[in-house]
């Protein structure tokens, strides 16, 4: 039997960060059924299309220069950071590209995951700074195989489950991942949207 979805015993807000710059492909459903799926458990979804928004992913000379003036350098980038820190959940989606996040979505992380948001710095040691976010999730897509994946060591996947990790410390850390898109039949692309949905209604 499934288990039924428990409801928040009050709102609170999740942050989705989608990263994909097709609106009709299959990583644009998913990013439909991540939000759906929040929505029907109770979540207040803050629903961050990065490529709709037109995120600027490119950190400029200046941001660099001022990248460690706490709390000077969260300007640029503000109204991001503070839908971060408002966040009690946080589900990026997006698809894996040469085993990496879309630049888009590496863009976010370097622009808004600065010093004084997402870490503190004590004596040269990262100290988590996110820890507001209880639930982490990411769903995406690999044109290649697991193994293939994990003959390059799966960055994407160590860099949510470790380094994103790290400075949230969240109760739970889902990683749903689909691979070998470049093969997967319609019916195989419909039962990982099925588990998608499953997973978040429970998250």
């Amino acid at each position: 039997m499934t288990p039924a979805p428990t409801v928040p015993s009050e709102p609170q807000r999740a942050l989705v960060l989608a990263a994909h710059p097709v609106p009709d492909s299959f990583n644009a459903a998913l990013h439909t059924q991540v939000v759906q799926s929040l929505l029907g458990r109770g979540w207040d979804v803050d629903d961050c299309d990065l490529y709709a928004e037109g995120f600027d992913p490119v950190m400029s000379e200046a941001d660099r220069r001022g990248y460690h003036d706490v709390p000077d350098n969260v300007e640029p980038v503000k109204d991001y950071v503070d839908r971060l820190r408002a966040a009690d959940a946080l589900v990026m989606v997006f698809p894996v590209w040469n085993f990496g996040y879309p630049a888009m979505l590496k863009g976010f992380l370097d622009r808004v995951f600065l010093p004084g948001v997402s870490f503190r710095l004590d004596d040269g040691k990262v100290v988590p700074n996110l820890t507001r976010i209880r639930r982490l999730a990411a769903v995406t897509t690999y044109g290649g195989t697991r193994l293939r994946a994990m003959l390059c060591g799966d960055p994407p996947r160590k860099c949510i489950t470790r380094a994103v990790w790290h400075v949230c410390r969240p109760r739970t850390t889902k990683y749903l991942a689909l691979y070998d898109m470049n093969r997967a039949t319609d019916a195989q692309r419909r039962r990982f949207l099925t588990h998608v949905g499953e997973q978040l209604r429970t998250f």
